[in-house]
């Protein structure tokens, strides 16, 4: 029987999401996929009329990853991507900083979220006036970022980072301003384990993923215990006794490279659980093992509000040109910097020695 008939779907739907279909059915049921697949035909027939790119995060469900997303990839790359495009409307299928980093690197744009409640416990965790007062009480020494954070707060640092190239940004600014220490904010565990990897002094504001903070050494042992065979690959935003437990550790780049390198059998991916079904999709033939912890703020994007906001240009994102102007200069000095030849990864050997970080 053909796709379209076995799951009932009409004959447009069903030549306009087959390919779609082969890259979620491990993931997706057949009654949700009659649900699904009417909707994203329309949505990608609505962004060709009206000119749009859709950004779609890792952290996105498989529905709105492989189905809808123009661009797929962490939050960087994808504002990157949006600047490189000629739409003129790009809808950030993410969270509300990565939108705004998008209108930062795209200002001539008109950047929409499909849901403005789409907010970051990490982002929400820092302000500008913090960083103010944190360059105040540590004069002289540079401000790196991540790139999880708001317009406001990118306005006020050096330099941003990902958690790709988070090692290689410090020790670029702690040469570049001539010092041995560098704050690193908010991500307090990304800074801990970028610590481990570098002898640069590292500073570091209690910042938390809420999704990654939750991963425990005893879900690795726990794991390892059901499944001996599998290979355990951990976000950088986990705390450090998590990355000393685990395989492998590195940005969700760098996961994504290394199970389509290796392909392993089984593997077991500490992160948001989109990013597991996302890379199950380009990886047939692996099995992807829990636990996983699931991001509230990515799951309030839907494919019925990405259409809606298609439909009513709705939820326009903007940045003050103040703000703008010296956030983008923080971001592109980032852009600027040559990128590692592959994903960078955290050496699991260092990981496993304590570095002290002082908190502010």
């Amino acid at each position: 029987m053909a796709y379209g008939d076995a799951l009932g779907l009409d004959e447009a739907t069903a030549r306009d999401t087959a390919h779609v279909w082969d890259k979620v059915k491990g993931r997706v049921t057949p009654l949700e996929w009659r649900l699904q697949a009417p909707l994203i035909a329309e949505i990608n027939r609505l962004k060709r009329q009206a000119g749009a790119v859709i950004l779609a995060h890792n952290y996105m469900t498989p529905e709105i990853f492989h189905g809808v997303g123009d661009y797929v990839g962490d939050s960087l790359g994808l504002a990157k991507e949006a600047a490189r495009s000629d739409a003129k409307i790009i809808v950030q299928a993410g969270v509300h900083f990565m939108a705004e980093t998008s209108k930062i690197l795209s200002p001539e744009k008109t950047v929409l979220i499909p849901d403005l409640r789409a907010g970051c416990s990490l982002a929400s965790s820092i302000t500008g006036a913090d960083v103010r007062l944190i360059k105040a009480r540590r004069p002289g020494l540079p401000v790196v970022t991540y790139v999880n954070t708001t317009a406001d707060v990118k306005a006020e640092t050096d330099i941003c980072c990902t958690s790709a190239n988070a090692v290689q940004v410090v020790e670029w600014a702690a040469r570049e301003w001539g010092v041995d220490r560098v704050i690193l904010i908010p991500d307090e565990y990304l800074a801990r384990n970028v610590a481990a990897q570098t002898t640069v002094g590292i500073i570091a504001w209690k910042g938390r993923c809420e999704v990654h903070e939750r991963f425990t050494a005893q879900d690795i042992a726990d794991m390892r215990e059901a499944y001996p065979g599998a290979e355990i690959l951990a976000h950088p935003e986990c705390p450090e006794e998590v990355l000393a437990a685990s395989d492998f550790a590195g940005s969700t780049a760098a996961m994504s490279d290394y199970v389509a390198t290796k392909k392993p059998k089984q593997v077991v991916l500490i992160t948001e659980c989109s990013m597991a079904s996302n890379v199950a999709g380009d990886v047939p033939g692996v099995e992807f093992i829990g636990p996983c912890n699931l991001c509230p703020h990515m799951k309030r994007i839907t494919l019925e509000n990405i259409r809606d906001c298609l439909v009513n240009r709705q939820f326009e994102v903007t940045v003050p040109e103040d703000i703008a102007a010296r956030a983008r200069q923080a971001v592109q000095r980032m852009v600027d910097l040559p990128p590692p030849p592959i994903p960078a990864r955290y050496d699991l050997v260092r990981a496993r020695h304590h570095v002290d970080v002082e908190l502010i």
